[in-house]
């Protein structure tokens, strides 16, 4: 699809609009926030580790409370912030074209008021689903339209904390190191911001690095044309990663499972109301923990859409109960053995998901050990336990870190995850459905912070002002009139 003349005319006045509404909601204007120093540098009211649609919304959030000081920063290079231009590999997003979040609830900021500007009323409404190259064209134009800036190329290496909750970001922006200082730090790192991409020592010990793939890694697909592919895992990603490989040639892929059978009932699509999406950080934790063990034990299938690109083709096979017993490498070829019967393949896709584990997170390594866990806080009923929820950490309900041992590490009120870590304490993950309904709760967060321990300022702020807003001197006139009469 080309935008059209008549498309960018259309654009143009759709961003005018943005900035009307704006505009039009825009009370209270004022500034508010309090500059700091430290040590002669300037501190930011908030750093926000990760640009993609997370990050953005949340900055942009931030801004609409007038919170301004901010800095954005990703890793990656603009454009390719997010997972739509890396590793998602499926042909269109997974949920409904009428989701919202980065819009903020202005309506000329949603997807269906850019879609409509750019392709036409028709085009939306014969679309059944948004393709994700699609869906980061819109959320770069969001982020140009409303003037966000994002430090592309920054690494974050470190949190370190300071006196009085400050902390210290140090990354590596473009090679080169830097030190940002700021009073709240928002981790917006993605699915994998609690822990790293899982790849079992059974395959990583076996096999050199060139023969196998997680799915969030890049894969040069065309490489495996006329190659027998292997794909462990049963998720969305493994069929997504396994329909790219039949996609580009593959001569044959098996994909293998350790289900018995697959999922075809999606619980998250079940999550996709107002009531749960909104209040699920309301309620105590033994309903937490219930509702989250049902949906992680339900699992979820892998879209029909995604499934249909598989089957499609006849030399895709699908093996479940599999449990790989071993792996080996001999003469340029994988072996992989599943009760005694071994078969060969050129390439393995591992499509294992991820570990939650603060302590393999840069920027957590340092204080780690001092991030409460679901474990550290509540015990399930007998049958009801599961270590992995158990690893999450235990997030306060405007999505900050919270002590495993009360007073050790204060500095974590200033630190905010808004990353899959979020799933067991407040149903907000790194996806878009609940972005909408997180993006007050950790706003209000940062903002009440910002306040909160400035309060005392603000009271002499008070106490000092002195706008004169009545001019009694007409009366006083009047009243010398009546005298003299």
């Amino acid at each position: 699809m080309l935008a059209t003349n008549k498309a960018s005319d259309a654009l143009i006045e759709l961003e005018r609009r943005v900035r009307f509404e704006l505009d039009c909601l825009g009370y209270p204007a004022r500034q508010w926030t309090i500059p700091h120093n430290h040590e002669g540098e300037p501190v930011h009211d908030a750093v926000i580790v990760g640009g993609g649609q997370s990050g953005t919304s949340i900055a942009f959030r931030l801004l609409r409370e007038r919170v301004t000081t901010v800095r954005v920063l990703d890793r990656n290079p603009a454009g390719l912030e997010g997972p739509w231009l890396t590793f998602a590999r499926m042909h269109t997003l997974r949920t409904p074209k009428t989701v919202t979040g980065p819009d903020l609830g202005l309506p000329s900021l949603s997807v269906r008021a850019w879609w409509e500007a750019r392709y036409g009323e028709t085009s939306w409404a014969e679309l059944n689903k948004i393709p994700r190259e699609l869906w980061q064209a819109y959320l770069s134009w969001v982020r140009n339209t409303i003037g966000m800036e994002v430090s592309n190329g920054a690494e974050v290496t470190d949190i370190e904390p300071l006196a009085n909750s400050l902390l210290a970001v140090h990354a590596r922006v473009n090679g080169a190191a830097e030190r940002l200082l700021a009073r709240n730090v928002v981790l917006a790192t993605g699915i994998e911001g609690s822990g790293r991409w899982a790849v079992p020592d059974v395959i990583a010990k076996a096999l050199p690095r060139e023969r196998y793939a997680h799915t969030a890694e890049p894969i040069d697909f065309t490489a495996l044309a006329g190659k027998r592919v292997a794909v462990i895992g049963a998720g969305a990603s493994a069929f997504d990663n396994a329909a790219m490989a039949l996609e580009n040639g593959a001569a044959s892929v098996h994909l293998l499972a350790r289900r018995n059978k697959l999922p075809t009932v999606n619980p998250n699509r079940w999550t996709e109301f107002a009531g749960f999406l909104r209040h699920f950080g309301d309620l105590d934790d033994a309903h937490k923990w219930r509702f989250m063990k049902i949906i992680f034990d339900m699992n979820q299938p892998p879209p029909q859409d995604t499934f249909d690109r598989c089957v499609r083709h006849g030399n895709f096979f699908v093996q479940l109960g599999y449990q790989l017993e071993r792996v080996g490498f001999d003469a340029g070829k994988i072996s992989l053995n599943n009760s005694g019967r071994t078969e060969s393949f050129d390439f393995l896709i591992v499509g294992t998901g991820f570990t939650v584990d603060l302590a393999t997170r840069p920027e957590l390594a340092r204080f780690h050990d001092k991030i409460a866990r679901w474990s550290d806080r509540y015990q399930p009923p007998a049958g009801d336990e599961h270590p992995q929820l158990g690893a999450y950490p235990y997030l306060s309900p405007s999505f900050q870190f919270t002590e495993k041992v009360a007073g050790s590490a204060p500095y974590l009120a200033n630190i905010f995850s808004y990353t899959f870590a979020a799933m067991p304490s407040l149903a907000c993950s790194a996806g878009i459905s609940a972005l909408k309904f997180g993006l007050d709760r950790i706003a209000a967060g940062v903002s009440r912070n910002l306040f909160v321990e400035d309060a005392d300022a603000y009271l002499q702020s008070l106490l000092d002002y002195d706008e004169q807003e009545l001019d009694p001197a007409a009366l006083l006139k009047r009243e010398t009139r009546g005298n003299v009469a």
